[in-house]
């Protein structure tokens, strides 16, 4: 089905990761114009961008930092035009379980920095750009997390962050949008335990797979395909023109609770 995103300028931000690279994939699939976000790894979406041609142009950025998501947005505009959609992907998961009792006041500042204050700036930005432009019908779609509905033991940071982008300033922002553009809308995609490079450590242990999928209705782990296909739904204004301030999950129907037992899984086909 045509999404109807040709030629619409499509900022991914977190691109260099296993989702955001298929993000940005699909929606040049899609005929729009992306811009492939980076911050570290900038070699692989330049790499990204070479495979993808000239509809896939990579840009550096702090998005921690102010001045950086300004410069970005800036120059997007100079290069491309304004952004029309806003895919805020670009996140960290801190590898490590540490319990609360043990979370230096360092690692929650880092983890909100670059899960919440960088959608905060990002969205601020797009915004302007809005107003600046008065485009009629641009769409955000926030990247949150399972973690951020279900919680995260051992990941408070990450969990409490996402959490914030799901609830408060998505449902707060969606409110916001429409009175810059009557036709704006803003969605969070929630994925689950999703197999990208940066799971590995998870999706090689058979054990912690094993407990994971006895939470899923479906007894599989996600692909950044899936994740993919439920963000371009709701960036297009075209199949969901009149969805706003949802929350999808793409986590094969997980719960929160124990489903199934552990002979009734088998982590060899996650």
């Amino acid at each position: 089905m045509d999404a109807k995103l040709n030629n619409r300028v499509v900022l991914v931000t977190g691109a260099s990761g296993g989702i955001g690279g298929e993000l940005v994939r699909a929606f040049v699939t899609e005929g729009a114009r992306v811009v492939a976000h980076f911050n570290e790894h900038g070699d692989q979406v330049r790499e990204l961008a070479r495979d993808l041609g000239a509809s896939c142009v990579p840009f550096g950025a702090d998005l921690t930092l102010e001045a950086e998501v300004e410069r970005l947005f800036a120059e997007i505009e100079v290069g491309l035009g304004p952004v029309d959609v806003l895919v805020a992907n670009a996140g960290s998961w801190p590898p490590d379980d540490v319990p609360l009792g043990q979370m230096t006041l360092k690692q929650w500042n880092h983890t909100l920095a670059a899960n919440l204050t960088s959608v905060f700036l990002c969205m601020r930005e797009f915004f302007r750009g809005i107003a600046r432009h008065q485009l009629t019908e641009p769409a955000a779609v926030l990247v949150g997390s399972t973690a951020g509905v279900f919680g995260e033991a051992g990941h408070a940071d990450y969990a409490a962050a996402k959490a914030a982008l799901t609830y408060g300033l998505a449902r707060s922002l969606k409110n916001e949008i429409c009175r810059l553009a009557p036709r704006g809308r803003v969605n969070v995609v929630c994925p689950g335990w999703t197999a990208t490079p940066l799971t590995q450590r998870f999706v090689e242990n058979p054990e912690r797979v094993r407990r994971a999928l006895q939470t899923i209705a479906l007894r599989k782990v996600a692909r950044a395909h899936d994740v993919a296909m439920a963000v371009v739904y709701l960036a297009s204004g075209h199949l969901s023109g009149h969805v706003s301030g949802q929350v999808l999950t793409v986590s094969g129907g997980m719960e929160g609770r124990v489903l199934y037992q552990p002979d009734e899984v088998d982590p060899g086909k996650a």
